[in-house]
């Protein structure tokens, strides 16, 4: 089976910042079904690169799934960023680019919901998904904290005025400047967000931000289950290549460290004596087969099984592939993007799953 990617049209680029480009796409003629996106979600592009072939990177989705307009991400510089520079430097109207189709956890269960948003400098990209959609589609009260260095750093700057002098009695947003007001202390995020307790809570950012805002949530006894967090990572591999080249790459290696005694044997060494019942519960519909191999990822036995289960980096490295465990358990073999609060909430990486129990269940949603 191949890897399901597609090739977009470029039918918009913006410049939100000197830093900050908006590419819009257009969906390819009935594929609309494949590109059916939550709010907070993200695309896996394929940038090209002379030294590595195809730099995959995920960007998320500014865009609202239900405004009728094109699929957006926005993409802002990094220093050292290869595809965010490219893409910045190299993408006209006209031009394509592949994608994989959107993914992710970092979305409202409803809209309807009171949203209490996070930002820091590009992570505002989500957030405006979320934004966006839950003015246009929800009920709720939704309060925006947006931290940038300075004025010209902020993306969507006009949008969000506009948005909240149309909603005045839904949308607060509020800017915080580090050239006006320095950096924010846990202090006063504490009694800027003991304010909204009871709302559900969403950050993006820059790592040390989003661990500061965690922490103060954490301190003021936010549940779990009100407590998100994005995380940009820049994959390893390539999702984008031949997924039976690769799966045969990775038996060879399994065998080689199994017969050497080496970290394979380890993984597998708590594994069930007998093929294990798993059932999976996916968009709606539910599965249910008696012959995982314990030795097999859970997304590679699913695709076995004609399955399109959601995954992008395939390496643990991104959150496209997560599921929620229902019942029995699972081991990773590796994970680059779970928290502890994660793992605690029984939420786990598909793309890196065996089974510990000789019954698993689990749900995508």
């Amino acid at each position: 089976m191949d890897i399901e990617s597609f090739v977009l049209d470029v039918v918009g680029v913006v410049e939100e910042t000197a830093d900050a480009k908006s590419i819009s796409f257009a969906v390819p003629e009935g594929q609309a079904e494949k590109f059916d996106y939550k709010p907070g979600q993200f695309l896996t592009v394929a940038v090209p690169s002379d030294q590595t072939g195809i730099a995959a990177r995920c960007y998320s989705l500014s865009s609202s799934p239900h405004d009728g307009g094109p699929l957006t991400v926005t993409v802002k510089r990094t220093a050292d960023g290869y595809a965010s520079n490219w893409i910045c430097d190299n993408l006209e109207v006209g031009d394509t680019l592949r994608v994989l189709p959107p993914s992710g956890i970092f979305t409202p269960a409803s809209i309807d919901a009171d949203l209490l948003l996070f930002a820091g400098g590009s992570g505002v990209t989500p957030i405006m998904s979320i934004t966006r959609t839950a003015l246009a589609h929800g009920k709720g009260q939704i309060v925006v904290f947006y931290a940038n260095r300075d004025e010209k750093s902020v993306i969507f700057a006009d949008e969000l005025t506009r948005l909240a002098a149309e909603n005045p009695d839904r949308l607060q947003v509020i800017h915080w400047l580090e050239s006006v007001q320095g950096l924010p202390t846990e202090a006063q995020m504490k009694a800027f967000a003991s304010q909204y307790g009871g709302f559900d809570s969403f950050v993006c950012g820059p790592a040390p931000f989003m661990k500061m805002v965690t922490t103060v949530l954490k301190d003021l006894e936010v549940p779990r289950s009100l407590r998100h967090q994005e995380k940009f990572v820049s994959l390893g591999g390539n999702p984008f290549g031949d997924l039976e080249e690769l799966q045969a790459v990775e038996a060879e290696i399994a065998l080689a460290e199994s017969d050497d005694d080496g970290p394979a044997t380890e993984v597998f060494a708590d594994a069930p004596a007998g093929p294990v019942k798993l059932e999976v519960e996916l968009d709606g519909e539910e599965y249910t087969f008696d012959d995982w191999d314990p030795r097999t990822k859970m997304l590679d036995f699913l695709e076995s099984k004609g399955v399109k289960a959601p995954y992008s980096c395939r390496e643990g490295e991104c959150s496209a592939c997560a599921i929620r465990l229902v019942e029995g358990d699972v081991k990773m073999i590796y994970n680059d993007v779970l928290d502890n609060d994660d793992l605690e909430d029984g939420i786990r990486l598909g793309c890196q799953s065996v089974p510990l129990t000789d019954t698993v269940k689990v749900s995508y949603s």
